[in-house]
């Protein structure tokens, strides 16, 4: 029975490692961690994208934010959202015990894989959530092929 000696390279090791743990830190600097208030992170909206044949559905909750306060834009398929939270104002008669929400400018991100007709999008903000309808360009849509025999056009089956 032969074997095969493999030469160890401690050093690509240690790159691994540290290639996974810069993406740890990443994650935390970015505030990739989930919290209670709905929020990934200082400055991070959490949102839930949902996708139909004919469009991306997005839903972010933001309660507390002004609807003027609220930027939206979309530019080479990345869906960009931005905005500022009120800090509350506290009397002078009062202190601060607790302060667990967050206040200030946030801004979110994200890639959206498929073409977006940016004349089409629409956006609505009700009860502190804001809905987006991104709808897919027409050729990123699915397509029914209907199949030939000898010919004659035949109808798509239905599944």
């Amino acid at each position: 029975m032969a074997s095969t000696i493999v030469r160890w390279n401690p050093f690509k090791e240690m790159a691994t490692m540290q290639s996974a743990m810069d993406r740890m830190f990443e994650d935390a600097w970015k505030g990739n961690f989930p919290s209670f208030a709905g929020w990934t992170g200082s400055d991070t909206p959490a949102l839930d994208i949902h996708e139909t044949d004919n469009a991306y559905e997005v839903e972010v909750p933001l309660a507390g934010v002004n609807p003027a306060d609220i930027d939206v834009k979309l530019h080479d398929n990345v869906l960009t959202i931005s905005g500022e939270l009120p800090q509350p104002k506290v009397e002078d008669n009062r202190k601060v015990v607790v302060q667990e929400r967050y206040y200030g400018k946030f801004s979110r991100s994200v890639s959206l894989p498929q073409g977006v007709d940016s004349n089409k999008v629409e956006a609505t903000y009700d009860n502190g959530v804001l809905n987006l309808t991104l709808p897919k360009l027409p050729e990123a849509q699915p397509k029914q092929i209907s199949v030939k025999v000898n010919g004659n056009k035949q109808l798509p089956s239905k599944n």
